[in-house]
């Protein structure tokens, strides 16, 4: 009886411990099960010692949680984002080996101070062009992401291939590696912007930091490899001018497909001009929402002028829409044209709707949200596509938007979109317009003088 309870004593003193790996609840691997009693302990390891080290090393250039962490378009970009950047460091050890050499490396008659220059010009126009990039396009880089992804890419082979060049015109070298340098630094702008764009579609776990971590090391470890065989090729081809010319361009053929490639395997979510205007014309056809599957597939990637000749690309109606017109811009008569249309609806939208020239011109009020603007750029592109149909436009496009618009972008959200905001161009120009009372009562605390007119209830003031 004795021996009995503490046989039971024993077996209800045993505990079963189970060790398990990985940093997100989603996806975890069992590595070891521990059996322990007050007289005995086993442990059994799961998989191999060969398996452990392997998701050690995995881990330092995949994001935590793969592949539940990460969007399914994240392996195929990155695939192919790697090779392209291969390619670019071996070019790059063939284009800054005859750099130097043309900058007078090797050479007795060379002065350090005539190199140091030289260097100091190259790096000076790079940093100025940077400067100019952003001031131009930095506020516009994320509403077409794949687009500037390529661009950001034919600019930095374009830089290379004047590296390449510029020791074949000595008279006109330093002017040949400037431009060069300004060409790279679009790259850097361009580049720099799209990632941080990538990178938050890739997050689905709140994880961008830790996918941008990851990126940086899959990229040190691409320039690593490239470097390797960019010295090996640099040391076989020196002397031969003819098959550094046949290697750098046929490397240079390879990244553009690649980086083509890898731009067509994102599926974005985000709603820009392009997709809002494929997805509207969809909708009201079939009265059916994409996939941002379909969409990915349907929408230019490649820049507009190289598909403005396109009949599909003169299509898309997003081409037809200024979103956040400068009301100053606009003639007398458009003014009042304007102001008609505040009329109608002024209470119940922040924004008012203009066509001119077949364009619909879109004020935006100045306490708009993102989701006015969102709306705003939709009912612009419903207002379009009736242009050539019909001289009614404010009123039938108000119609088809009281009646569709909610179920639209119910639609939009069902389907993966996501429609907090419209990415476009930063919008600098808004405008506030009041009614009667509300303008007598402005004109009064500014000092206005003159008073709005009787015949029209609304009055627009710039900001």
């Amino acid at each position: 009886m004795e021996m009995e309870r503490a046989e039971e004593k024993e077996l209800s003193s045993t505990f079963l411990v189970e060790e398990w790996n990985g940093s997100s609840s989603t996806k975890l691997s069992r590595t070891a099960i521990l059996n322990a009693t007050p007289t005995s302990f086993s442990l059994h390891r799961s998989g191999s010692r060969f398996n452990e080290v392997w998701r050690r090393v995995l881990s330092a250039f995949v994001p935590e949680g793969f592949p539940s962490s990460v969007t399914p378009d994240y392996v195929p970009f990155q695939t192919w984002d790697t090779l392209q950047g291969l390619s670019t460091y071996i070019r790059m050890m063939l284009s800054t080996q005859a750099l130097l050499g043309a900058i007078g490396v090797g050479e007795k008659s060379a002065t350090v101070i005539g190199a140091t220059f030289q260097w100091f010009l190259r790096d000076f126009s790079g940093m100025l062009g940077g400067i100019l990039f952003t001031f131009y396009q930095g506020s516009n880089l994320d509403s077409n992401a794949k687009m500037w992804r390529l661009v950001a890419d034919l600019m930095n082979d374009i830089g290379m291939l004047m590296d390449l060049v510029s020791p074949l015109f000595p008279s006109a070298f330093v002017v040949i590696v400037c431009l060069g340098s300004l060409s790279r630094s679009f790259t850097g702008v361009a580049s720099g912007a799209t990632r941080a764009a990538l990178t938050q579609h890739f997050s689905l776990q709140n994880n961008a930091a830790d996918i941008s971590a990851k990126e940086g090391s899959q990229e040190t470890m691409a320039t690593m490899i490239g470097m390797i065989f960019g010295m090996l090729l640099a040391r076989i081809t020196m002397g031969h001018p003819l098959v550094i010319w046949l290697c750098f361009l046929s490397l240079t053929m390879f990244h553009m497909y690649a980086n083509y490639r890898a731009v067509r395997c994102l599926c974005l979510t985000t709603l820009n001009g392009e997709r809002a205007s494929i997805l509207l014309q969809h909708f009201k056809e079939t009265g059916q929402v994409l996939s941002p599957q379909r969409v990915s597939r349907m929408e230019h990637v490649l820049p507009v002028w190289t598909c403005s000749w396109s009949l599909e690309a003169a299509k898309l109606l997003h081409k037809r829409v200024h979103l956040g017109v400068r009301v100053s811009s606009l003639d007398h008569r458009e003014i009042w044209d304007l102001l008609g249309s505040a009329n109608s609806y002024h209470k119940e939208v922040k924004y008012l709707l203009m066509e001119r020239k077949g364009i619909i011109n879109v004020v935006i009020h100045k306490h708009s949200t993102a989701a006015d603007n969102l709306q705003s750029f939709i009912h612009a592109l419903v207002m379009a596509n009736l242009v050539d149909r019909t001289q009614l436009l404010h009123a039938e496009s108000q119609q088809w938007m009281d009646k569709h618009y909610e179920i639209f972008i119910a639609k939009l959200q069902v389907a993966g979109w996501k429609t907090e905001r419209l990415l476009c161009s930063s919008i600098i120009w808004r405008a506030n317009w009041v009614d009667y009372e509300m303008a007598m009562e402005f004109a009064t605390q500014n000092g206005v003088s003159e008073e709005p007119r009787n015949d029209k209830k609304v009055r627009l003031i710039e900001f």
